[in-house]
C-alpha cells in the first residue's frame, strides 16, 4: 500500500521537478468543450471512509452554490479522511452525477500524483 502523506498547502520546487508527465493518448477536446468545464476551488467540510470500500472517501464540500456538495474520490489509500477536513481543493462540478457504492458523486477533484505512489491534490 502507498505510503500516506500529510496533507501540506505548500508544495516544494523539489516535489514539482518530481511530477512526472504520462503521455497523453486521450482523443483531443477543443477549446470551446475545455471552456464548458466548470472548475471550482471547494472547502472541505467534511470526509469519512466509504464503509465496505478499500479505496473511496466520501466528501462533503462547500462550493459556493449554497447547496452542500457529495463527491466522492478513490485516495484513501493516499489520505486519512480526517486530515483533508478544512482543506480547499478544486474540483470540476459540471460532470455527470455518478452512483457509487450507493452514494452519488457530484463532480471530480484535480490531483496530480507526484511521484510513484505520491499524490498531490
Amino acid at each position: 500500500m502507498a505510503e500516506k502523506e500529510e496533507v501540506t498547502a505548500e508544495t516544494s520546487t523539489e516535489d514539482a521537478e518530481k511530477v512526472v508527465v504520462e503521455p497523453y493518448d486521450a482523443a483531443d477536446i477543443d477549446f470551446d468543450t475545455f471552456c464548458k468545464s466548470d472548475m471550482r476551488v471547494v472547502k472541505v467540510k467534511d470526509c469519512v471512509a466509504v464503509k465496505k470500500s478499500k479505496k473511496l472517501l466520501q466528501f462533503t464540500l462547500d462550493d459556493g452554490s449554497g447547496t452542500d456538495r457529495t463527491i466522492l474520490s478513490g485516495m484513501h489509500s493516499y489520505y486519512e479522511p480526517e486530515k483533508l477536513v478544512g482543506k480547499t481543493l478544486v474540483a470540476i462540478v459540471n460532470i455527470p452525477p455518478r452512483a457509487m457504492m450507493g452514494i452519488v458523486s457530484h463532480g471530480m477533484f484535480l490531483s496530480a500524483e507526484c511521484k510513484k505512489g505520491k499524490m498531490r491534490l
